[in-house]
């Protein structure tokens, strides 16, 4: 099976109304994301200082040695700029998830009880703040075991989020498998909570940002200035809130870092945006397990149809009828690079109708000459495939007057003999006098015209087909 396992669907061009709480038109979720003393450095048996997310903006790591300026970035962050932090969220009576690391953690018992005093959020985020992109996956859920039981030890109860941030290709399912999380967060992939399928069990999914993120204010071509990161949070929260008076309620998150936005001349926009998101009417400001109870009991995991999972004979017998009598169609689209983006109508569709496209044009006739006239002798047969029946029945083909059934059988004498195919039409966009204007209309075109028009149709049927099914 030649499967892709990114998912481009989402919820697709109607995302569901999150339905928050009190009617809210948007959620507005603050993460703190306290790493200090829990960053590379030889002291806590790294191989190099670390490089990452500070004032000193392009800096490379210093292998072997501790970086004096670097520690002391870092540093400022739990000395001064997580209790900045602190005043302004408890002033704003505004609870936060922190995403705590929990090597970072045990560096800082009194703001680890300041954090709890104020009954925030504390969920992981990893044991050490380091990239693991070239763990391996043994090593990686090690780390992961040992950040629950030591964030467990130090702030006296499991975490029930997880977000590494520096993340692998594995983190999400290792996180997942361990059976601990409520919600994981190393996505950034949409605008609302969804549910993940890993390893046979559902794990809910809340994405996280790295645009509305003061991390911008260390990275190239970020934020030069308050006014532009404040700027960024109001457009987003505008564009959001808008949404959701629309009866579509997303969610917004921010990140900050202590040592970032945990500055002076930094925070004084953080401030400014939680002044102007007070003057709304409908905004909620949860913590991050506050939306995941919310998610789970509001819009909790469904299994839909995972067509890029069905075996080869589940796929060809549920799929090979959609192109009339021709199951080679889906045999050949269940070789596709099928992934989460086809387990819809207009992705299963997409798939068959490229096969029906590349093929030959001996073999597309053969599609054309497999569909039965309409209103014929097949129908009165009753020899009609149960598709063909209920189609031709909705346009009311199944109860002609005679007259009419003499019309019918003329013009599908007349195009039979001059295009070489019967005349295809989806007859459940027309009703039957609408049908008859397009035969008599379609009779004399040209057979090269009438044969990209008649493969249209089939296309057509095989969508509203499809749609009948899923």
């Amino acid at each position: 099976m030649n499967r892709y396992p990114r998912d481009f669907q989402g919820y697709g061009p109607t995302p569901p109304d999150a339905q928050w709480p009190g009617g809210a038109r948007i959620a507005v979720q603050f993460v703190v994301n306290y790493e200090e003393g829990g960053e590379n450095n030889i002291l806590h048996g790294d191989a190099a200082s670390e490089a990452f997310l500070s004032e000193i903006v392009g800096a490379a790591p210093w292998p072997g040695q501790r970086h004096w300026n670097m520690e002391s970035i870092y540093d400022y962050g739990a000395r001064a700029g997580f209790w900045r932090l602190h005043r302004l969220f408890t002033g704003a009576n505004i609870p936060v998830t922190v995403y705590g690391v929990a090597s970072a953690l045990a560096r800082s018992p009194q703001q680890v009880e300041a954090m709890k005093e104020a009954d925030w959020e504390i969920a992981s985020h990893g044991l050490k703040w380091i990239d693991y992109k070239d763990h391996n996956a043994e090593t990686e859920s090690a780390d992961i075991v040992e950040a629950i039981r030591l964030h467990t030890e130090v702030v006296g109860a499991a975490p029930r989020g997880w977000y590494t941030g520096r993340s692998s290709i594995n983190t999400v399912a290792l996180a997942a498998e361990t059976g601990v999380f409520d919600y994981i967060s190393d996505t950034y992939d949409d605008d609302l909570p969804y549910w993940m399928r890993v390893s046979d069990g559902d794990q809910l999914i809340i994405p996280y940002t790295l645009d509305c993120n003061d991390m911008r204010f260390a990275t190239p071509q970020g934020f030069n200035s308050g006014d532009q990161f404040y700027a960024y949070l109001r457009d987003t929260f505008d564009a959001l809130y808008a949404e959701g008076c629309d009866g579509a309620a997303k969610m917004m998150s921010v990140g900050l870092h202590c040592r970032l936005v945990g500055r002076p001349g930094r925070v004084q926009a953080l401030k400014r945006f939680i002044d102007y998101i007070k003057g709304f009417e409908g905004v909620w400001t949860p913590r991050r397990i506050d939306i995941a109870e919310h998610w789970r009991a509001t819009h909790p995991p469904k299994h839909p149809l995972r067509i890029d999972q069905m075996s080869r004979a589940i796929f060809v017998e549920k799929f090979g009828g959609v192109f009339e009598h021709s199951a080679w169609i889906a045999e050949r689209a269940f070789d596709l690079e099928l992934g989460p983006a086809h387990n819809c109508v207009a992705g299963i569709h997409n798939a068959l109708a490229r096969m029906f496209r590349s093929a030959s044009h001996g073999e597309r006739m053969g599609v054309l000459t497999a569909h039965p006239d309409l209103a014929g002798k097949l129908a009165a047969a009753k020899r009609l495939t149960a598709e063909s029946t209920a189609e031709q029945g909705s346009a009311g083909l199944d109860a002609l007057t005679d007259a009419e059934r003499a019309k019918f059988t003329e013009l599908n004498a007349v195009y039979m003999a001059k295009h070489g195919f019967p005349f295809i039409i989806a007859v459940k966009d027309h009703d039957k006098d609408g049908i008859l204007r397009h035969f008599e209309a379609r009779i004399s075109n040209d057979s090269q015209t009438e044969f990209q028009t008649a493969c249209m149709q089939v296309e057509r049927i095989a969508r509203l087909r499809l749609e009948t099914m899923l």
